[in-house]
């Protein structure tokens, strides 16, 4: 049952399990693609679950100095080794999951194209991820950036930061097994990799 005619989200890096239910049960993903960068969201970071608990893996993007640069052209910044960084704490949170190894080197795969612009890896990311938990979303971007929606305008709630009323209530959502439960039971801002990597064809179960 959709939640959303439609829902607007933003790109996001390994986007939070909160971003597939909401794609899961809208109508249509409108993703924004005319905003300006914000730093310290889900647009260039994603929460994993660690034998330490939450771990948080960011990309480090060029700056000019600025904030006012649209989405579009904030690039990426290979300066530093983070894609082997990334790789080396996914495998060491999800290589005993039960799926790990049938995503893995497509996940990989992605995150070693070197993509030079943040969006189109996003981007690539999230397709490949909508397709490996079975969410089948018409998915379309904006032409211009509005300030707000009439319905299902979620971009600023599945956000790191955002303090609002939360969209699902995650002690009633179905929990999956997880590798390193997570003390606090709050499961709404995992990356999506969780999940999958747990629960593999199955995950479709655990969004609608």
């Amino acid at each position: 049952m959709a939640l959303f005619g439609q829902c607007v989200l933003t790109a996001a890096y390994l986007p939070p399990v909160d971003w597939f239910r909401a794609a899961a049960r809208s109508g249509k993903v409108l993703i924004e693609q005319h905003e300006l960068y914000q730093k310290q969201s889900f647009r260039s970071r994603c929460i994993i679950l660690t034998s330490q608990g939450p771990e948080t893996l960011s990309i480090p993007v060029l700056r000019d100095g600025t904030h006012k640069i649209p989405i579009r052209d904030i690039r990426i910044d290979y300066s530093e080794p983070w894609v082997l960084k990334h790789k080396r704490a996914l495998d060491a949170a999800y290589n005993s999951s039960a799926f790990w190894e049938y995503y893995k080197d497509e996940i990989f795969g992605v995150l070693d194209s070197r993509k030079e612009f943040l969006f189109d890896l996003d981007m690539d990311l999230t397709t490949m991820l909508l397709r490996m938990t079975g969410i089948r979303a018409e998915m379309e971007f904006t032409e211009e950036f509005l300030p707000s929606y009439p319905d299902g305008d979620l971009r600023a709630a599945i956000q790191p930061k955002y303090r609002g009323e939360a969209i699902f209530n995650a002690k009633k959502e179905k929990a999956w097994f997880q590798v390193f439960p997570s003390s606090s039971g709050d499961i709404s801002g995992l990356s999506v990799i969780d999940l999958l990597c747990s629960e593999g064809p199955n995950s479709t179960e655990f969004l609608l």
